[in-house]
């Protein structure tokens, strides 16, 4: 491991942090945010079931996380759904995004969770063997239908 993160914070996301954020979401294949993240962070930061945060040392923010809440109806526990985490680049190795999933693991717990997915593209080799070594497993295949947005669509809940 590169040298360890030692002081950090570990906070809820504002509107200050859009650059930021936007450039972190570039890095992990998602260039084009800066144009709408700002409204996407007070939609999410106002939704009572997610959870957007960043990780910060020294000022600086090395990672993003966000989380989703579901809860469920045929199973006695929610779970928790990571939607995004990304460390930069800079700061790979070094536990940001161990710290991330703890914290992430930890509110699950608080809310009532028994299990967190995620969905993480075939291409991000580096990214399942992280997954796998925090005793993540594959789990049934994962479908998805692509739909168009409508026009009227917002991002406040």
């Amino acid at each position: 491991m590169d040298d360890p993160v030692t002081e950090v914070e570990i906070r809820n996301a504002c509107q200050k942090d859009a650059d930021r954020i936007a450039g972190l979401l570039t890095q992990l294949g998602y260039p084009g945010t800066e144009r709408f993240i700002s409204e996407k962070i007070e939609a999410l930061t106002r939704h009572p079931d997610e959870e957007l945060a960043v990780v910060v040392e020294n000022g600086e923010i090395l990672g993003v996380i966000s989380v989703h809440f579901i809860p469920q109806l045929a199973l006695p526990g929610d779970f928790a759904r990571i939607s995004y985490l990304c460390v930069d680049e800079a700061a790979r190795s070094r536990g940001v995004g161990r710290l991330l999933e703890a914290w992430c693991e930890q509110i699950a717990r608080e809310r009532g969770c028994d299990r967190i997915e995620l969905h993480c593209h075939s291409r991000r080799e580096a990214a399942h063997r992280f997954y796998h070594r925090r005793g993540y497993e594959e789990s049934p295949k994962y479908l998805m239908k692509r739909i168009t947005r409508s026009k009227n669509a917002h991002y406040t809940t």
